[in-house]
């Protein structure tokens, strides 16, 4: 891809905006396209640079496409010697729901246990937005970062938590404004109830 703005590479892994111009020019036709067969006059001045930036904008929110969520992780795993549970919550999630192409959002809660290797905690937010800018369902995005560590540091144990308002069920069918959903996932010692109830407390959430 032709326009490409570069952050500073860590260790292998560098984050990136990319504007393809062959693919943004085909995305803008067929956005100018579905602009027309809803009514409206995408030659009008205030539409008509809006199949350009909604391309743009889709090439963004799915870019975690071009991320290898693994090397994420890799390229900041140390060996040492904690046993202890690491916890980052309240992570910020923008995903886009595979069935509408409508946003959900809301935060995630990841924990693990370390097995002779931790990762910076920087790369935990990075890995979530890795599979978060695709096309996915909630369910399937939880499932998606638990394997990731797990498979990825070898951990005692992972445990994934979930909070999302899907704007598919606030905006048309049901239109239930105040839902949540909640989706969660587990390995290793987070499927002992007293480990798994600590991360709970810590979190704050209920899970029924």
């Amino acid at each position: 891809m032709d326009d490409a703005s570069n952050s500073p590479q860590e260790k292998g892994y560098s984050k990136q905006e990319k504007f393809g111009a062959s693919g943004t020019a085909h995305m803008a036709d067929a956005y100018r396209s579905i602009i027309q067969q809803l009514g409206e006059d995408p030659e009008r001045e205030g539409l008509i640079k809006t199949p350009e930036r909604a391309a743009k904008a889709m090439q963004f929110l799915m870019q975690g496409y071009d991320q290898d969520p693994a090397n994420i992780l890799k390229s900041a795993m140390f060996a040492e010697d904690y046993k202890q549970m690491v916890l980052v919550k309240d992570i910020e999630v923008y995903s886009m729901c595979e069935h509408h192409l409508l946003p959900f959002f809301g935060k995630a809660h990841i924990a693990y246990i370390p097995n002779g290797h931790i990762v910076g905690l920087s790369k935990i937010p990075r890995l979530v937005d890795a599979f978060a800018r695709r096309m996915q369902v909630q369910e399937r995005l939880t499932t998606d970062i638990r394997n990731c560590i797990d498979e990825t540091l070898r951990p005692l144990g992972v445990a994934v938590v979930i909070e999302a308002q899907h704007l598919c069920m606030q905006m048309r069918g049901v239109q239930k404004q105040n839902s949540v959903t909640t989706t969660s996932a587990f390995t290793g010692e987070f499927m002992e109830e007293k480990t798994r109830a600590e991360f709970i407390t810590l979190i704050g959430t209920r899970l029924h």
